[in-house]
């Protein structure tokens, strides 16, 4: 009985999280667009982001929220490459948002499983089915279309936006071939990625100028936010 019960709920579980995923993700487009347009520091967002990250699923695990495993080392080392894809994917996404339109940077991102799956041609990857390639091949077909009636077309957006589509397949071949996540979850994955990126994106704010003002204004607009509150 708990056998055919469980066998029931798994499509809607499936349908849940599909829709769950979904309406996150496209909620992180719009609510990193909005900040954009007020706040142009990028990378001094991904910092503070990846920060939160990193204390949130510390102090999680501390009051035993999450079953998150501390900071193994060698783990680590295996994790830094993984670590440094990831981080450009999303810094190259966020740098796009200033410069392109929401529906084009979400369809632009579809262009993602097509260099999956070219990078999976080229490294030895078994061949997917037909249906598989058609679909990648016609979503792409799309998103070229898309691009050639875009009127707000701007050359930095789609460079920095085909920029994090490279990153983040560079970041998925990698974590696949060198099965650097097995053993950890995805909570697990997501603290040593905001963990090993710290310091190089520290490193990165100061030396591009950003730091300091970026984060006294920074801190400006949460007292205005704040205000309003």
């Amino acid at each position: 009985m708990d056998t055919r019960s469980d066998a029931e709920n798994s499509p809607l579980l499936s349908l849940f999280a599909a829709l769950s995923y979904g309406i996150a993700s496209m909620a992180m487009v719009f609510i990193n667009k909005a900040i954009l347009m007020q706040y142009a520091h990028s990378m001094t967002l991904l910092t503070v982001q990846q920060l939160a990250t990193a204390l949130l699923i510390h102090f999680g695990r501390k009051f035993g929220y999450t079953k998150a495993k501390g900071i193994d080392i060698t783990t680590a080392k295996r994790l830094l490459p993984v670590s440094l894809f990831y981080n450009a994917n999303v810094a190259f996404a966020l740098a796009s948002l200033k410069g392109v339109n929401i529906p084009m940077y979400i369809a632009i991102k579809r262009l993602t499983p097509l260099a999956v799956l070219i990078a999976g041609f080229f490294s030895g990857k078994g061949k997917p089915t037909t249906q598989v390639i058609l679909s990648v091949l016609l979503t792409a077909a799309g998103v070229i279309v898309a691009a050639a009636g875009d009127f707000s077309f701007d050359l930095f957006g789609y460079s920095m936006a085909l920029t994090s589509v490279f990153f983040q397949t560079m970041y998925l071949v990698l974590v696949e071939k060198s099965g650097a996540d097995d053993g950890l979850s995805s909570v697990e994955i997501m603290f040593y990625n905001s963990f090993l990126s710290l310091p190089f994106l520290l490193f990165l704010i100061i030396a591009t100028g950003e730091f300091p003002n970026s984060l006294s204004l920074l801190f400006a607009k949460v007292r205005i936010f704040a205000h309003f509150l």
